[in-house]
């Protein structure tokens, strides 16, 4: 049975609108992030629903099946890798499946069976584009010269300050490792994001002092406070 997805698959991209048709199911806990794949999508035409956890968009996948699927490889229950091994495994296959990260996870990614893998911070609206376009079929490919004109997307400031305020919530109980490897995956992401270099560095000294097995207390203060700082000031962009 034909979803309303399918459906809207049929409608023909067009040389400004390349995405026109498309689906996306971004999977990214980062507000700030998620704004700006949100932003992408709208210029270019693709419809977009989000998760924000290896379960929410287990539950999105049982109901429809969108035509990309976009997945942080650190999420806060889980690896993204895991669920991009699902869904490259399901059948029919979701047509453009593809990880995301701060860091340089890209190997892991394709051999979890992704298509591709897109470095954050996301903010080249072309690049993005290209990124989906290139595992498309011919016959969803825009029509020639495609628009050349790129565009740097910057997300609201108050999805960053969304995503300062949860993880000021994280850090008031950092009470095990499992918490602490989120505050640095999640924050190093988002600081990266929002190109936040000191927020960035703090998040590099709390993880240093980690893998070298000493005490991640001081850390654990100066990130919060940096947070706290940014929250009272109303953050840095």
């Amino acid at each position: 049975m034909e979803t309303l997805d399918d459906l809207l698959f049929t409608r023909a991209p067009t040389a400004r609108r390349p995405l026109l048709g498309l689906t996306v199911l971004v999977v990214e806990d980062s507000r700030f992030a998620s704004e700006a794949v949100r932003l992408m999508c709208l210029r270019s035409g693709a419809r977009i629903r989000r998760a924000d956890s290896l379960s929410n968009a287990r539950r999105h996948l049982a109901i429809y099946r969108p035509t990309v699927l976009l997945v942080d490889v650190g999420l806060p229950d889980g690896s993204g890798l895991s669920l991009i091994r699902t869904a490259t495994d399901a059948a029919p296959r979701i047509k453009v499946v593809l990880g995301m990260s701060g860091e340089d996870h890209s190997a892991q990614v394709l051999a979890a069976g992704a298509d591709g893998f897109i470095a954050k911070p996301v903010q080249s609206l072309m690049a993005f584009q290209s990124a989906i376009l290139a595992h498309l079929p011919v016959d969803r490919q825009p029509p020639s010269p495609r628009a050349t004109h790129d565009e740097t997307i910057r997300p609201d400031p108050i999805a960053y300050r969304d995503d300062l305020n949860h993880i000021a919530q994280v850090l008031d109980d950092p009470n095990d490792d499992g918490a602490l490897d989120y505050v640095t995956q999640f924050l190093g992401g988002v600081a990266k994001s929002a190109q936040d270099h000191d927020l960035d560095a703090a998040v590099t000294h709390l993880a240093t002092l980690r893998r070298a097995g000493r005490n991640p207390d001081a850390g654990v203060i100066a990130l919060s406070q940096l947070v706290q700082t940014r929250l009272a000031a109303g953050g840095p962009l």
